[in-house]
């Protein structure tokens, strides 16, 4: 059985398995453990804006659930609102779980607690090829029609 959950100490070993394998698969494979490890610390700090929600699956016979998804949020002001809004920075379910309908719990579970804290939106990106997510987006939401920029400051 697959729950989503706020991410809690106990689950930093599962977390950091799913991580790593996000950041690999976006280019970002050599992630110093420092970095790591202060993300984990934004995560785990309630007064950060930084939240991670994970899908674990409770029937394992572990003492740890095992993590199967994680998905990174961050809570900030809006412009246009006294509402908060979220932006999902990174969603990711591990491969052989894909295709079990984890991210579509997830990001069910996501929209409740938006809806439970009162956020105005709930908003992110996808890369132009990633049609396997899209396909999942396409089915929740909306396209929002936008150009994305950035300037690299380092």
């Amino acid at each position: 059985m697959i729950g989503i959950i706020k991410a809690e100490p106990l689950h930093r070993a599962g977390w950091e398995r799913l991580w790593c394998q996000n950041s690999a698969s976006f280019g970002a494979p050599d992630m110093t453990n420092d970095v790591i490890d202060v993300l984990w610390q934004r995560i785990l700090d309630p007064d950060h804006a930084m939240q991670a929600w994970l899908a674990v699956n409770r029937t394992g016979e572990k003492d740890e659930p095992e993590v199967v998804g994680l998905a990174h949020i961050i809570v900030h002001p809006h412009t246009f609102s006294l509402r908060n809004v979220a932006y999902l920075e990174d969603f990711w379910v591990s491969a052989d779980q894909r295709g079990l309908g984890i991210g579509r719990q997830m990001m069910a579970a996501l929209q409740t607690q938006a809806q439970q804290q009162d956020w105005a939106r709930l908003y992110w990106l996808t890369a132009g090829d990633n049609h396997k997510a899209q396909r999942l987006y396409d089915r929740l939401t909306d396209r929002v029609d936008a150009v994305l920029y950035k300037i690299d400051t380092v």
